[in-house]
């Protein structure tokens, strides 16, 4: 995933509801949340997008992305996604906890589709940087589904990894200046995912040589679709970072 500062804020409460976004760099306010289309690589393919925020109140948002992409269909077209606002700037080795829910559903979805489900943390040397900017050292994707044959960053370095009730490959490779880890579902899709991000913190630190002092810089969670159609329902979606 890759993520461009050059965006622009749309003028709406947070508390707003039913809020939809066009725009290729286009976000909005979402209660905890930023929202943000992020069509990075639009120009890759053919098609359209479009990401409404349908609630969000205290540290839960709901929202929902439509998108139809032809063309290039090993290229990823964008990387519509919440942010969390503050859940941010803490090294790895002072989480106590990190508790994160994530209820989603394909309300409709062609056949075939390219397409992934993802959490996209980003982590660096210091409490803050923009995610896949010149500050970060690790991408830290966590794959709730991966349909179409799609494939991470890098190769695959290891299988059969028990973390928050589910089981995971590891792929491992460099993108530009960080490095990615990506864990990637084996038990299909996980359309209801509620765990504690430190056990994939503790297991990168323990196991893949990440240090405990690196900070994480920010967390999104949201869509990667390569090629298709799809209506993507976020029912809700929270996280935390507990010190």
């Amino acid at each position: 995933m890759r993520f461009s500062t050059l965006f622009s804020l749309v003028a709406v409460a947070a508390s707003a509801s039913a809020q939809t976004i066009s725009g290729q760099f286009d976000c909005e306010p979402a209660g905890a949340f930023t929202l943000c289309q992020n069509l990075w690589g639009e120009n890759a393919g053919v098609g359209h997008q479009t990401s409404t925020l349908l609630s969000a109140s205290g540290n839960s948002v709901s929202w929902r992305t439509v998108w139809n992409w032809q063309n290039a269909p090993n290229n990823v077209k964008s990387y519509a996604n919440v942010l969390h606002n503050t859940a941010k700037g803490v090294q790895l080795s002072n989480i106590k906890s990190a508790p994160t829910s994530w209820q989603w559903t394909y309300e409709t979805v062609s056949n075939p589709v390219r397409a992934d489900v993802s959490y996209d943390i980003w982590t660096g040397t210091t409490p803050s940087g923009q995610p896949a900017s010149s500050a970060s050292s690790f991408e830290i994707m966590i794959w709730l589904s991966g349909r179409g044959g799609i494939q991470p960053v890098g190769s695959q370095v290891q299988s059969g990894i028990s973390l928050a009730g589910h089981n995971w490959t590891l792929w491992k490779g460099p993108n530009a200046n960080w490095e990615v880890l990506s864990f990637v579902s084996q038990d299909g899709d996980i359309t209801n995912f509620s765990g504690d991000l430190k056990e994939f913190f503790d297991f990168i630190v323990a196991e893949y040589g990440v240090a405990s002092s690196q900070f994480v810089q920010a967390i999104q969670t949201g869509t990667e679709p390569f090629t298709g159609s799809a209506s993507l329902l976020i029912d809700n979606f929270s996280v935390a970072l507990n010190q």
